[in-house]
């Protein structure tokens, strides 16, 4: 029946059909996947176990009409739900784009080389040994002997990236080197699993197969991948910077989505797998500077809620465990069972020993590889459909893919439990962590508007080392030649950074850098005035910037008598401390320099002496109300000071706190003055509070404030 555009409708029945069959799955695969987790296990194994049982072997058999009419065997029907499975792979494969590393796996190259021709090698002889063996009823029947050898060994060598980057995922194990050698090596399995899907289907139909088949999937996979790195990501980048100056993160996410189903499309017009081009949208995605955490949360939210439980479940739902009641059956899917299982962890284990991996990491890569999930189900289906697998050898091989998805997160979380792994990958761990709990010294580039002079350069030191240089940093020169041949300093203090250069001028370049700084930045640098002739503390352009900022501002103010443009080596710092989320942030940078630099921390509280009031007749002396304030705020700051690994000293002192700060900063001979301050807009110009603007004007040494927008999201301290 057509509609009256000339497309297939659907009847009210089969959209009734549709609609419970997402209620029944997801209210199924949710609540077991809930359940796994309740019991220590990853919310896929309880999807997968969910569509186990909603299928013919447990459901088919305790209602057999009620699993007719909700999974009925028509195509159409059964498409429907499928397309929405499909879905789900392609968003879940986008998001493990999102965790991949390039840069960590070209470090693990040979490694991740040697695992993938090891874990793919031994388990397809050993297919294609366990293929002789088998006995006859395993085979289809409408294909030659050679085609259901092959099957057998494509079956047992490759993985499923999509469960393996669930289950890493909800371990916790995505950024773990031996997770990233998994991810290149699941990517380099799946590829050769399409391609060889795709030769022995050849096979299959037509009796003989052309190796330039392979030779044309491998360089059409290659030309892809190194487009969208190229060309791809200049698109992405130019559309992603588009929306996000707009600030809309609807805009955002749905540019996520249609560069997604691009990449789908563009891959399975090359004859390739739709998913793997949703994994490399990923990857170019995540790549963007222009990505915000917003749409990266939705879109997780989204795929890792209703889409990847649908797929998961619809997996399970193919498996039929009667066919096993057959004793010379069970026995042979048991064996099938055991090798796949034997071959590719011994085979990722071996890779790893030659890729000079540890013995852990070889038994983590051997465990996480062997979850083969829906792709195996794909290829089962494939060979059921062409009748190269009988119904026993399909079963058998479902059941592989459903027991291997299933037993490998308990395995894994028993070989990594209490393991850190290298001093090297231990360190790189703790330092991402350090940089995800940061309120500022956080992941995203770095923005310095600059005339020139000597505050900006002093600006471009502090941001260059309280800053990880894997970060890189844009220099806007504002106004005029003269501030661009002046930039030439800042120029030499970034030499060893990722620098992007932009010159705006005129009355719109307030607005120019507004807008640049909502495009992916974590702060924004800016030098100070030698002089507060005007009232303000630094430009009128910047003073603007200062009110009008959505992400922090780095306020930079060298020595007033000091006649040479860099200041001294910042040997000792000052970080007056006072509990908020903006003196938090000051703790951060003056950390951050001292693990970079070697810098001396001191912190300093100031304690206001009690307020006195005079009634006439009596003198009251005012008490706190929160006694000895110092000693809690103090020790948050070096509970602070030692998840950086920085040795401070403390001081404590009573009097008014800019007088205290200055005398202290005086008698210490400090290099620099570290300040948080929250930004408030006052008549004429924005204000950092009598405080800071007091240390600012009348400090003898550097002084860097830390000025945080108003209001600031509240930030546990005490984690």
């Amino acid at each position: 029946m057509l509609g009256e555009a000339g497309f297939p409708s659907l009847t009210e029945h089969q959209l009734l059909v549709f609609w419970c069959e997402l209620f029944v799955v997801v209210l199924f695969a949710r609540g077991l996947g809930t359940l796994a987790r309740r019991i220590g296990q990853p919310a896929v194994v309880g999807e997968l176990i969910a569509g186990v049982v909603l299928g013919p072997s447990l459901f088919g058999r305790l209602w057999g009409s009620g699993f007719e009419w909700l999974f009925p065997s028509d195509a159409t029907q059964a498409g429907l739900l499928n397309a929405v499975g499909w879905v789900g792979v392609g968003l879940l494969l986008v998001l493990t784009g999102f965790e991949t590393d390039l840069a960590l796996m070209r470090r693990q190259g040979r490694s991740a080389a040697t695992v993938a021709v090891a874990g793919l090698v031994l388990p397809f002889a050993l297919g294609i040994g366990v293929g002789e063996l088998v006995p006859h009823s395993f085979h289809g029947g409408r294909a030659p002997h050679l085609v259901f050898v092959l099957f057998i060994g494509i079956s047992l060598s490759i993985s499923s990236l999509p469960v393996i980057a669930k289950i890493l995922s909800e371990l916790g194990l995505m950024r773990r080197n031996f997770s990233q050698v998994t991810l290149a090596v699941g990517m380099v399995n799946d590829l050769v699993g399409w391609l060889a899907l795709g030769i022995v289907a050849g096979l299959a139909e037509s009796g003989h197969v052309s190796g330039a088949l392979l030779i044309e999937g491998v360089v059409t996979t290659i030309a892809l991948l190194v487009g969208a790195l190229t060309i791809g990501q200049r698109i992405v980048d130019f559309w992603l910077r588009a929306v996000r100056g707009r600030g809309q993160v609807i805009d955002a996410l749905a540019v996520c989505v249609v560069i997604t189903l691009g990449f789908a499309c563009l891959a399975q017009a090359a004859r390739l797998e739709a998913v793997l081009g949703c994994f490399i949208a990923g990857i170019a995605l995540g790549r963007s500077r222009f990505l915000a955490e917003e749409p990266r949360e939705h879109l997780s939210t989204l795929t890792l809620s209703f889409f990847a439980p649908v797929f998961f479940a619809t997996a399970g739902l193919r498996i039929d465990l009667s066919a096993l009641a057959d004793i010379d059956t069970a026995m042979w899917a048991f064996l099938i069972l055991v090798a796949a299982v034997a071959s590719k962890a011994i085979g990722a284990f071996i890779g790893a020993k030659l890729g000079r991996l540890t013995n852990r990491e070889g038994l983590a890569l051997g465990a996480a590889l062997n979850a083969r999930g829906a792709v195996e189900v794909v290829i089962a289906t494939v060979g059921l459909s062409l009748g190269v697998l009988s119904q026993a050898a399909y079963t058998a091989i479902v059941l592989m893919a459903v027991v291997t998805s299933v037993m490998a997160p308990p395995l894994l979380n028993a070989i990594v439990r209490g393991w850190r792994g290298t001093p090297e990958e231990r360190e790189r761990l703790e330092t991402e962590e350090l940089r995800e709990r940061n309120l500022l010294v956080r992941p995203g580039r770095l923005l310095l508007p600059s005339r020139g002079g000597p505050n900006s350069v002093v600006a471009a030191q502090v941001l260059h080392h309280a800053w990880p240089q894997d970060i890189g940093v844009t220099v806007l020169s504002v106004d005029g030649d003269s501030a661009r041949r002046e930039l030439a300093p800042i120029r030499a203090v970034f030499d060893e950074r990722e620098i992007e250069w932009k010159h705006v001028e005129g009355e719109d370049s307030l607005q120019a850098i507004l807008e640049e700084s909502r495009l992916g930045y974590s702060v924004i640098g800016v030098g100070a005035s030698d002089s507060f002739a005007d009232g303000g503390i630094l430009s009128p352009v910047v003073d603007e910037l200062l009110t009008a900022s959505p992400i922090p501002l780095i306020i930079v103010r060298r020595p007033p008598a000091l006649d040479r443009p860099t200041p001294p080596a910042f040997g000792r710092a000052l970080v007056p401390v006072t509990g908020s989320t903006s003196a938090r942030a000051a703790q951060e940078l003056a950390y951050s320099l001292s693990s970079q630099l070697g810098t001396a921390v001191e912190l300093l509280h100031v304690e206001q002496p009690p307020a006195v009031v005079d009634t006439g007749r009596h003198r009251t002396v005012g008490t706190t109300t929160r006694p000895r304030v110092a000693t809690g705020v103090l020790q948050q700051a070096k509970e602070l000071a030692d998840r950086h690994h920085i040795e401070v000293a403390t001081l404590e002192r009573e009097g008014q706190p800019a007088e205290q700060i200055l005398e202290v900063a005086m008698a210490t001979d400090v290099d620099v003055i570290v300040l948080g301050a929250t930004v408030r807009r006052l008549a004429d110009r924005p204000f950092l509070g009598h405080i800071v603007e007091q240390v600012l004007e009348n400090a003898p040494t550097t002084v860097v404030v830390v000025a945080t927008p108003d209001p600031v999201p509240d930030v546990d301290v005490t984690e």
